[in-house]
């Protein structure tokens, strides 16, 4: 009888998985995949339907630890870190034709993907109202967790990771907190890539970021050295002196200049393009603004970049136009557009028709959004003290929107107990072994570089990044 209990039971979870969101054909691939993936919609609060995108490990998914992934923006797609960084699929440049990444996450991890908040992507509210803020977006991703495992059973005793990044460094710890609060939740882990954790911090790091890498002159270096630092600390963030304000024009440098601000290293896909700029009818907006977001730069911001603007005359110039876009800089989202908004490829993904049309990130969203945390650190302290999670704060070291040593900073003011000190980290590379980055180790905690890398770990570096998460999912040295 217990025998029987046991077969029974385990048909019952073999057909847990909803049939109707199965994808079953994947447009554009010459071969299907061997693993099983599915997309559909989860529920958030009253009439919020976020979508997903779930691919099971292509190892062995019953004891393969699921991996929830969020980008940033806040209000881009998460399908950007599906298609372009480390999910199973890459879309070509003609936006038709699909391969495989030998690199995907999903080799050794069930792996979710998560369109959020509402607004973005495929996701949609009964409403059409797509005004939020942290609080919200924190509780609409919990309740959209619940929902998948509700949806598939099978996987909710599996482990569980929480990772993102950009504004992922919100999103990741604020739902965190709570999952944590949640026993039928196997929760071990957090990771946040090149992530938003402390405005400030990552504000006055910029700056020496900048320094260090050649983009400042020494003239520019000494004025903001008399003016914005005092008994060797400096602070560029929240400075008072008027001078201090005035010498802070190396953002010009660092934003209009045509250098790639998700890599100091790489070229600017297709061109040098303004801010903001007009095209095809549409209000093309090229900025997240997640960097000196502190009110008191606004009207500096416009003295010295005549293409930067204003929140009232960014807001008039929506009104003019029928539809707004927000591209991140130098990115060229047209391929997975052109994809994903072929009727072919929504049938397949059973696409809802009240879905807008899939874009990379939702000027909408990103303008009505409400920031309510400048730091992340009691979250942080908050997951630490239970000394139960693994959580990993990684940065691509080319990055200027999130820089590592803003992050290394926060890290460090977490004051926990050092384990390593700070090393060089390896990894197997086709030419022998390699150094990955740098690694410092804290009680339940570690901060990573990643060698050449931007904001888009995975992309830019894809062998590296999965070194990476193979020894930070099964907890393994770094």
């Amino acid at each position: 009888m217990l025998f029987l209990w046991y077969f029974l039971a385990s048909l019952l979870c073999a057909g847990a998985a909803p049939a109707a969101d199965k994808i079953t054909y994947m447009p554009g691939l010459y071969k299907q995949p061997s693993f099983k993936q599915f997309s559909g919609y989860l529920k958030g609060t009253q009439g919020k339907h976020l979508h997903y995108w779930f691919v099971e490990s292509q190892s062995n998914p019953s004891q393969d630890p699921v991996v929830l992934w969020l980008n940033g923006g806040p209000g881009c797609s998460s399908l950007y870190g599906l298609l372009t960084e480390h999910g199973p699929f890459r879309i070509m440049d003609n936006g038709a034709t699909v391969q495989y990444n030998p690199y995907s996450w999903n080799k050794i991890a069930n792996v979710l993907y998560l369109e959020s908040p509402v607004g973005v992507g495929f996701s949609y509210s009964d409403d059409e109202k797509y005004t939020t803020n942290d609080t919200e977006v924190s509780l609409n991703n919990y309740l959209a967790l619940k929902d998948f495992f509700r949806l598939f059973p099978e996987f909710s005793k599996n482990q569980l990771f929480l990772m993102g990044e950009g504004y992922g460094g919100i999103y990741i710890p604020t739902l965190a907190e709570r999952v944590m609060e949640d026993t039928d939740i196997n929760l071990q882990g957090v990771a946040v890539g090149n992530g938003m954790l402390s405005y400030e911090l990552n504000d006055n790091s910029l700056v020496f970021f900048a320094y260090y890498h050649g983009l400042l002159g020494r003239q520019l270096w000494s004025k903001l050295q008399t003016y914005c630092c005092k008994d060797g600390k400096c602070d560029f963030y929240n400075n008072q002196n008027p001078n201090c304000s005035t010498s802070v024009n190396f953002k010009k440098i660092v934003y209009s200049s045509g250098l790639n601000i998700y890599n100091l290293y790489a070229s600017c896909s297709g061109e040098v393009r303004h801010r903001v700029s007009a095209e095809r009818g549409q209000l093309v907006i090229r900025d997240l603004g997640n960097t000196f977001i502190n009110h008191q730069w606004t009207h500096l911001w416009n003295q010295v970049c005549m293409r930067c603007f204003s929140i009232q005359k960014l807001q008039s110039l929506v009104a003019l136009h029928e539809s707004v876009r927000l591209e991140p800089p130098c990115t060229n989202s047209t391929p997975l557009a052109v994809y994903l908004n072929d009727q072919d490829v929504k049938k397949a993904l059973h696409i809802s028709p009240n879905a807008l049309d899939w874009d990379i990130c939702s000027a909408e969203v990103n303008r009505n959004y409400g920031r309510l945390y400048m730091d992340v650190r009691k979250q942080y302290l908050k997951l630490l003290s239970t000394k139960k999670y693994r959580v990993l704060v990684y940065n691509g070291d080319a990055d200027m929107a999130c820089n590592f040593m803003g992050d290394e900073w926060f890290v460090e003011s977490l004051q926990q107990q050092v384990q390593v000190q700070r090393r060089p980290w390896y990894y197997q590379a086709v030419d022998g072994r390699q150094v990955g980055g740098f690694v410092k180790e804290f009680d339940n905690i570690a901060f990573l570089t990643v060698k050449g890398s931007g904001h888009m770990v995975s992309k830019d570096g894809p062998i590296t990044a999965f070194a990476m998460f193979t020894r930070f999912i099964n907890k393994r040295p770094y």
